[in-house]
């Protein structure tokens, strides 16, 4: 038994390195990062549950590991009757164990990535960054630009100093993760990096040893599933906890080295500490469409939540600086506002930890920080008693109101040091807080307010009848328009408090006011959802007159559907010509593109080419009425919604559509993989900065007419075929709902958003995150690369050359690789013998044809996609990926055949299951038959412990797959 158990010790790792036989690389220590996570693990694990469970566990390890190795289903059976005759308590500690363990592999990757970035910065390295799918190094693109195309520096200068890039972080409710484990997790990646430093010593290593052990047990020992769903205002807590964490110092961090970079090519200036290189906006709280929990308190709170937040982060930052300005050389400007705060301070503050007697005036630089400091602590004071009690004693005077205030006396500082000589002084700490203010202001990010179109026109209908002046909502669009415009050219207000209001308008008008009460620096853009003609537009901005907001919002139209997007550029067209409107912006325009719901309308094939065209089309009408277009991009973090790495997906948009200016969502998980942590947020700048400025000053190049033509032939007959299966296909949706967790997604508890926009109704009410999230459990992906084969077949078939355009559009154009990329990485990580199983299991036997021939067109699509890519495997010009995903597989694989079995069990009540005694030791000491585990949800409507597993191996698959989750 004894010399057994030894050989199952060595087993995981054993299977490790047979999974993945070689290193990629001689910096590659992913293998080894992983078997210490893992062992560390497995050690925890028998000692908290004993050896026959952790022995159970590398059973269903070794099991999935030759699945991996033949694809022998035979195998998927013997590990679903190994889980299956575990009882509830035993079940949920193994699902938690892989969901655990995939967790592990992810951070050693994120330590792997880590490590060989700054091997090969030590080197000077990148000569593989070119061809990197997912790197843009900003001194390695300065340097491009200068030495290879020929760019002068002070033309890239120039570039970098007026480009933008915000980041708009929404809500979408896919962050599976809760906050106290990503916590952890940052910590055992710490610990991992640390272990493997150079200079450590034996006590080191001991005492990290220690923590990481700590930390992978309490990382296991917490309850991974939310019991209640997050409000809005959690959300919007857990996406500014990015701020405080990692965001606030990663940018002046970045901007220090984009200087080092511009130094490098021979610019001996920093970059303006008021250039917008990164600006951050938000939609937690102001992303109404469809979340009926977002109301306008929600959205009051929110904005001076975050006021609170910016004003306590400067707060706790002032005091230092008042430390570092101990100078007392000065300009006569300087000193006279100095001498002037002097004589009108307050003497003692005793709350104050330091500096609390009265600065004399013999430190200048410290007399005009203190008042700062004093301004910023009733700033933040009034947000904390308007938010808890609605008022606050504190008088506006007291207070910064705008940012122009806040950076005078900083502007002031800044100059008098380099006047006298101090510039050396005045380019730290001071100028990291003055680019700081500059990039965060008063409000930490602005709040953009999302609604549907829909809502204003129940409004402006009441308004019209309650005028009696007939139904807007019946007009015809020009009439509408007229109207619209003659009430915007008037005076009068439309309505008074006596208009009769349902509870939608009322919410909507309440909306309206909130945006007129806030200071206007709270919010960004409003955009219109299902935005279809200019009325939409001129409806807004109305309202917005109507209820007196003071600096109107910029109104953004939103295009998502197919048809929205190709009616897009005529509606904007007619949109320009309008005079009022065109006053009114200033020759500035945003416009939203949508790639969730255009992909689950048309397939992702023909909804990434038109969402290309119409981009190109929008902006060759913006040009023609003289008008900036800013795009701003809704990408998903999954492929199926438009996801995938951030520096391919810039550089293959099409020509002159960023122009400097890029806005895009983060959303939901990929928050956590682009801020986690303070190199994970110093790479996502970078990227974003690098590729945006690449793009600019050097355009990818646009396709030939015969690409164009061959694109618009294959985009008919993908939309065709995925239509035909998804939306006709009159069994389709009853086949989705058996072969995926879909009806028990809602379980999850993962966002504060309803799965659904109408309760009743098929494929088109469900909202995008659900129809992706419920493929990816499944590991067939059907949304990913419906439509693509269909569209190949019929080229190639058509004429043989045609395979070769393909091929070369492939090789030059960045557009189709890309697209073409994303979808061979999404195929990499399926599997359709796991969908075959739940067929087998959970779909009626009348419906196993339907899965068989979608499975066929899976393979087929496959084999048209490697032959377009000239792979003969997939990733073969990949390996680290590669690497990365056969390690996760057998883990993964684990959880799907567990996820597989436990919907049979909870939708079949004939399914009978022979349980095996108790093996969890922890649980067995006790007399009580069921396991404590089972008393966290004590109100399931299924048998004890289904639910618990069931939702474990949804959030397992979910970290597993990472960007197709």
């Amino acid at each position: 038994m004894a010399t057994r158990n030894l050989e199952k010790l060595a087993s995981i790792d054993a299977q490790l390195r047979l999974l993945v036989p070689g290193k990629v690389s001689e910096d590659d220590k992913l293998i080894e990062y992983d078997a210490l996570l893992l062992d560390k693990f497995l050690d925890i694990l028998q000692d908290l549950h004993g050896d026959d469970l952790k022995e159970a566990v590398q059973e269903c390890y070794e099991l999935s590991a030759e699945y991996e190795g033949k694809r022998d289903p035979k195998k998927l059976e013997e590990l679903g009757s190994l889980l299956t005759s575990l009882d509830p308590g035993d079940s949920i500690v193994i699902a938690k164990a892989f969901a655990h363990m995939l967790s592990l592999a992810n951070l050693a990757e994120e330590v792997q990535i880590a490590y060989r970035r700054r091997i090969k910065l030590k080197k000077g390295d990148f000569a593989d960054e070119a061809n990197a799918t997912t790197e843009s190094d900003i001194e390695e693109t300065l340097k491009k630009l200068v030495h290879k195309l020929n760019k002068s520096p002070e033309q890239v200068f120039d570039a970098l100093k007026n480009q933008t890039v915000d980041l708009v972080f929404t809500a979408h409710p896919t962050q599976s993760v809760r906050r106290s484990l990503l916590q952890k997790h940052g910590r055992i990646r710490d610990c991992l990096a640390q272990l493997y430093a150079k200079d450590i010593t034996p006590d080191d290593k001991q005492e990290l040893d220690e923590a990481l052990h700590r930390e992978i047990q309490a990382a296991f020992r917490t309850d991974e599933i939310r019991r209640t769903a997050p409000t809005p205002q959690d959300e919007m807590r857990a996406g500014m906890s990015y701020f405080h964490e990692t965001i606030w110092k990663g940018v002046p961090k970045f901007l220090r080295r984009v200087d080092t970079a511009l130094k490098n090519i021979g610019i001996n200036e920093r970059v303006p500490y008021n250039a917008p290189l990164i600006q951050f906006s938000s939609w937690m709280g102001g992303d109404r469409d469809g979340n009926p929990r977002v109301t306008p308190e929600v959205t009051r709170d929110v904005c001076l939540l975050a006021r609170m937040m910016a004003a306590n982060m400067y707060f706790s930052q002032i005091e230092d600086l008042m430390f570092e300005m101990s100078m007392w050389r000065c300009t006569d400007e300087l000193r006279v506002r100095a001498e002037e705060i002097y004589r009108t301070a307050r003497s003692d503050v005793k709350h104050y930890i330091e500096f609390w007697k009265r600065v004399p005036p013999t430190e200048p630089y410290r007399v005009i920080l203190s008042d700062v400091r004093d301004r910023l602590y009733n700033t933040r004071e009034r947000a904390r008693h308007i938010l808890a009690h609605g008022i606050s004693d504190i008088p506006e005077e007291a207070v910064y109101t705008n940012v122009e205030e806040f950076l005078e006396p900083l502007e002031l500082c800044y100059r008098s040091l380099c006047a006298c000589g101090d510039r050396v002084i005045a380019d730290g700490s001071l100028l990291d807080f003055l680019r700081q203010v500059s990039t965060f202001g008063l409000s930490l990010v602005k709040l953009d307010i999302r609604q549907e179109s829909e809502r204003h026109t129940d409004v402006l209908d009441a308004i019209t009848q309650h005028l009696e002046i007939g139904s807007y909502r019946e007009w015809s669009e020009e009439k509408r328009q007229e109207w619209l415009l003659a009430e915007l050219g008037g005076k009068r207000p439309l309505f008074g408090s006596d208009l009769p209001k349902t509870e939608e308008v009322k919410d909507v008008l309440d909306t309206f006011n909130v945006l007129a009460e806030l200071p206007s620096d709270c919010f960004g853009a409003y955009i219109i959802s299902m935005a279809t003609s200019p009325s939409d537009v001129l409806a807004v901005e109305l309202l917005q007159r109507e209820c007196h907001v003071k600096q109107p919002l910029r109104v953004v139209p939103l295009f998502e559907k197919l048809a929205d997007l190709e009616a897009a550029p005529a509606a904007m067209a007619r949109l320009f010509s309008i005079e009022w409107y065109k006053n009114r912006i200033d020759g500035k325009q945003e416009v939203m593109i949508g790639y969730s719901d255009s992909g689950k309308d048309a397939g992702r094939f023909s909804a990434a080419w038109q969402l290309y065209k119409a981009q190109e089309d929008i902006i060759k009408v913006a040009k023609e009425f003289g008008v900036k277009l800013v795009m701003f991009h809704g990408r998903g973090g999954t492929v199926g919604r438009g996801g995938g790495p951030t520096h391919l997906a810039i550089l293959s948009q099409p020509p002159d559509t960023i122009h400097g200016s890029l806005r895009v969502t983060v959303q939901g998980e990929v928050i956590e993989q682009s801020f986690g942590e303070e190199h994970l947020c110093f790479r996502t700048l970078q990227r974003f900065c690098a590729a945006t400025l690449e793009h600019g000053m050097n355009p990818p190049i646009s396709p030939r007419p015969e690409w164009r033509e061959l694109m618009d032939e294959m985009a008919i007959v993908a939309t065709e075929q995925y239509r035909s299966i998804v939306f006709k296909e009159p069994r389709f949706v009853e086949y989705f709902r058996l072969a995926t967790p879909e009806l028990e997604y809602g379980r999850m508890n993962i966002g504060s958003r309803p799965s659904k926009r109408k309760p009743s109704g098929g494929i088109e009410s469900l909202r995008a995150i659900p129809w992706i999230f419920a493929w990816t459990q499944t590991r067939f992906h059907l949304p990913v690369w419906l439509g693509f084969g269909a569209a190949f077949k019929h080229a190639i078939q058509k004429d043989s050359k045609n395979l070769h355009m393909l091929q070369e559009m492939y090789r030059t154009w960045p557009f189709f690789r890309v697209t073409i990329d994303l979808v061979e990485m999404v195929f990499a990580k399926g599997d359709p013998g796991i969908a075959a199983l739940n067929d087998k299991l959970l779909v009626s036997e009348d419906l196993w044809s339907f899965g068989e021939s979608l499975r066929g067109n899976y393979e087929e699509t496959k084999d048209y996609l490697l032959e377009i890519a000239g792979h003969k495997d997939l990733l073969e010009g990949d390996p680290y990926l590669k690497q990365r995903i056969r390690l996760r597989d057998s883990y993964i694989t684990t959880l799907n055949v567990c996820q597989a079995y436990t919907l049979k069990r909870i939708r079949d009540p004939n399914y009978h299951v022979t349980l095996r005694p108790h093996i969890s030791k922890e649980y067995a000491e006790t007399s009580k038959p069921a396991d404590e585990l089972i008393h966290l949800n004590p109100t399931s409507d299924y048998a004890p412990g289904l639910e618990d597993t069931l939702i474990l191996t949804m959030k397992g698959i979910a970290a597993g797959m990472q960007n197709t989750g």
